[in-house]
């Protein structure tokens, strides 16, 4: 059996404090730690740490979880003010490796001392401590502060300042580290598309479906990387992705893996993309007419329309056993991100009630988006051509309640600071190779994906 502390919860409503991308750039640098959630300006932000575990796997978080909530005592005082509210109440962030077996990674999980939520206008804030005494201390020592609507008290910063652990900015652009970069700008890595040239090869002998193959670029910016502040760009710009930051990992990802509010299972299927015209809105080839011929292109792309596909199928495969009903689209839509368009499905299921969140991203990592068909010839070709460790990146990241309710997307689109060196931060991007695939193509798509990233960073 796992132990764990009781611990003791409060959750009670508070004002609205408006956009949480608008709160989490108030916060001082002091807790860079801090942990983001935030879509459209709702969800979570964590502050502080009260339990960390470093998990094997999934399954083994899914234990550990069950085990403390199992020791949880909630002392809330007027528990229907927040009734309703998807993610009030307790819960823990995790992020976790691509792949066990092939990562010096480790997968977390944190409970957070405070999270301070917001859905629709509605907000709320959460306590966590080892004694109900607790709960009435401050919970982020902070010499700098002010009190927010119903006082929630959080650590801020001074008005317009950014912050000593801020990445590098315009005035100080950060320095590529490496050679898979032209004109500092990512485009193109003849080795990798050597890789995706083999992995053709493969898959046109039968060998496989589909694989995924992923990018590294390193960055150094002259000052220690604020992932508050990466996060804080990245939801300010990307606002129809789930812009997250969980010990080092920080991203904006358009992918839902699962999200489970009580009986209803959704997973978004982004695969299949095109870059969107580099021309601003209203050029010529850009604004509604050529973003309509983009995703026309897109939609009637015979390449990118299979590897949608494929990804769909792996995941209505995976869910099957854990639902009792289930609809999956015949044809994908059309998701526009402001760097790239993508074939986008949404699949929803009746989950059964023992499949928790986290017991249904179990089921779905690895999907066939971030990793292939078949799954286990997908992996061993990964682990041989990309000769990267891919650590947290494309592993599910996101939250869970004590409910086993929650939502876990994939880690794309992000980067990893340095453990070691907090100058140094590691972006990711990958692409689906399928038999049509071109190798100068998928570079093209790839240094696409890394744009987000570079562009919080100040090295866009």
């Amino acid at each position: 059996m796992i132990s764990s502390p009781r611990l003791y919860v409060r959750t009670e409503a508070i004002a609205d404090p408006g956009p949480l991308d608008q709160v989490l750039e108030q916060l001082a640098a002091s807790d860079p730690r801090a942990l983001v959630w935030i879509r459209a300006g709702d969800g979570m932000i964590g502050l502080g740490e009260v339990i960390r575990h470093k998990a094997t796997d999934v399954a083994d978080a899914e234990a550990w979880w069950g085990e403390v909530c199992r020791a949880v005592v909630d002392v809330s005082t007027d528990p229907d003010a927040t009734a309703g509210l998807f993610g009030s109440g307790l819960l823990c962030f995790g992020s976790f490796v691509f792949d066990p077996d092939n990562t010096a990674g480790q997968s977390v999980m944190i409970v957070p001392q405070q999270v301070i939520g917001r859905r629709a206008g509605r907000a709320w804030r959460t306590r966590v401590a080892e004694t109900e005494e607790a709960l009435d201390q401050p919970p982020v020592p902070d010499p700098v502060s002010r009190s927010l609507p119903a006082s929630v008290s959080l650590p801020v910063a001074a008005p317009g300042r950014v912050g000593p652990a801020s990445p590098a900015s315009a005035d100080s652009p950060a320095s590529l580290d490496g050679t898979d970069s032209v004109d500092g700008r990512a485009e193109r890595d003849p080795r990798w598309e050597r890789a995706v040239a083999d992995a053709v090869g493969r898959i046109r002998a039968g060998r496989l479906d589909k694989v995924v193959l992923a990018r590294d670029l390193t960055l150094v910016a002259e000052r220690p990387v604020d992932p508050r502040w990466v996060a804080t760009r990245l939801a300010d710009r990307y606002r129809r992705c789930w812009t997250y930051h969980v010990d080092g990992l920080v991203g904006a990802t358009p992918e839902m893996l699962i999200r489970r509010e009580g009986g209803l299972a959704v997973s978004r299927v982004l695969a299949g993309t095109i870059r969107r015209s580099a021309e601003p809105a209203g050029a010529a080839g850009r604004g509604a007419t050529g973003d309509q011929a983009l995703a026309a292109a897109l939609a009637s792309s015979t390449k990118d329309v299979e590897e949608h596909e494929y990804a769909v199928s792996s995941v209505a495969a995976a869910l099957a056993p854990f639902c009792s009903a289930m609809n999956v689209p015949d044809a994908p839509y059309v998701l526009e991100l402001p760097n790239v368009l993508h074939l986008a499905t949404d699949v929803t299921a009746v989950a059964r009630p023992e499949a928790t969140a986290l017991r249904l991203a179990a089921a779905l990592h690895p999907s066939a988006a971030v990793c292939g068909t078949p799954t286990a010839v997908a992996r061993e070709t990964i682990a041989e051509l990309e000769r990267m460790d891919r650590d947290r990146y494309a592993g599910p990241v996101g939250w869970v309640d004590a409910d086993g309710d929650g939502e876990w997307a994939i880690a794309l689109r992000c980067g990893l600071v340095d453990a070691d060196d907090p100058h140094r931060i590691r972006l990711f991007a990958g692409c689906g190779i399928v038999a049509g695939s071109e190798p100068v193509a998928e570079s093209a798509e790839a240094a696409a994906k890394f744009l987000p990233m570079r562009e919080a960073l100040g090295a866009g």
